[in-house]
């Protein structure tokens, strides 16, 4: 029995990308690896709550949640998730320690130690970012990068930027894919898909878009495509707004589809299959990604995927997506109405799609990522 550290801020705070692969792999360990104990370090915690499901490992017997104490308790998060953190670490005897999302404490302790790297779009896209933000994850990453024993990268695409603008030792990288939340593996009820169709009033016939409304995600780009699908076709898009939102109903008023574009940026993610399965197809024609969750999960929710050529978005579709240039909304176009006139291509998308997602079920990914600490603590 081994005693595993986590940094859980993540999975209690962020119910979206960085937080569905912490509580996806939390839940995963503590379920298929019984025998450790899993200690959840997050700044704060007030019980089993609110999210219904989504937070039930928490009540687990082999989880302990640590928050901050004493002095800590009054100071900022990231004073004790970074330094006052590792007091506990050697109070709890933590046998190794995972830092989830490009951090780990400062300070020394016994245990090895495995970091996993999402991406560095901050030093590819600069631009998309404040000056004083980049130099903050710069730093933490970097950090991280050199005192972990292991380095998981989410991706291929992620492992070579990590060598390439972090200068991390290639032989300290393991890529293993994430896996999607395991509701999109779960068959949705006609009366489910009633209730959050009226929930939130989604239209007969809609393609899904997933993820925050922000320039790198480029929704802009399906928004200029309507205009050459069929009228009755409405896009749906799931996701936080950002300024850019002005440009992408500019576009959508520009090509004349402003009342066939709905935006929902409150929708729950427990609603998100019933959402997909109503769906003829999901786009997701991101610039950059370090891995593309959306792509996976509408694969595994058995629709049509259409994503960019570019960066880890062909990792994450296999040979299952039909992949586009995302500057090109003619392209993107072709792609729609090329899945609205073939239910062949529909039938066989959606078959290699279910043969595409088993390689990234809860329990592989789990097992990859134990296996790293079984290497460690030998």
């Amino acid at each position: 029995m081994a005693n595993i550290g986590i940094d859980a801020k993540r999975a209690f705070r962020n119910f979206s990308g960085l937080g569905n692969y912490s509580r996806a792999l939390i839940s995963g360990l503590s379920r298929f690896y019984r025998y450790d104990r899993y200690f959840l370090y997050t700044p704060d915690y007030k019980g089993y709550k609110g999210e219904g499901k989504w937070l039930d490992f928490s009540r687990r017997e082999n989880i302990r949640i640590r928050t901050p104490r004493g002095i800590y308790s009054l100071l900022p998060s990231p004073l004790w998730r970074s330094r006052g953190i590792v007091h506990e670490i050697r109070k709890d005897k933590i046998d190794l320690f995972h830092g989830l999302s490009g951090e780990l404490p400062h300070g020394h302790f016994p245990a090895p130690k495995v970091v996993t790297m999402h991406d560095v779009i901050f030093l590819r896209y600069p631009e998309y970012y404040k000056a004083i933000d980049r130099r903050i994850y710069e730093k933490k990453f970097r950090q991280a990068c050199r005192d972990a024993d292991k380095i998981i990268a989410i991706s291929r695409q992620t492992a070579d930027d990590l060598i390439r603008f972090l200068e991390a030792d290639p032989k300290k990288i393991e890529i293993i894919y994430q896996g999607c939340d395991k509701q999109f593996y779960n068959p949705v009820g006609e009366e489910e898909m009633k209730r959050v169709k009226a929930k939130y009033g989604l239209p007969d016939r809609f393609i899904v878009n997933v993820g925050t409304i922000e320039t790198r995600k480029n929704l802009a780009s399906v928004v200029k495509a309507m205009s050459a699908i069929p009228a009755e076709i409405h896009l749906v898009a799931l996701g936080r707004a950002t300024p850019y939102i002005g440009s992408v109903m500019a576009a959508a008023r520009e090509a004349g589809v402003e009342k066939r574009v709905h935006l929902i940026h409150d929708a729950s993610f427990q609603d998100f299959p019933a959402i997909y399965r109503q769906a003829l197809a999901l786009t997701y024609v991101s610039v950059f990604e370090g891995f593309g969750i959306p792509v996976l999960e509408g694969l595994t929710a058995g629709i049509p995927v259409i994503t960019s050529n570019l960066s880890s978005m062909p990792e994450a579709g296999g040979d299952a997506a039909l992949y586009v240039n995302p500057h090109d909304p003619q392209e993107i176009a072709r792609s729609i109405n090329l899945i609205l006139s073939s239910p062949t291509l529909i039938s066989s998308l959606i078959e290699k799609g279910k043969n595409h997602a088993a390689r990234f079920r809860e329990d592989i990914v789990t097992r990859n990522v134990h296996d790293i600490y079984a290497s460690l603590l030998l």
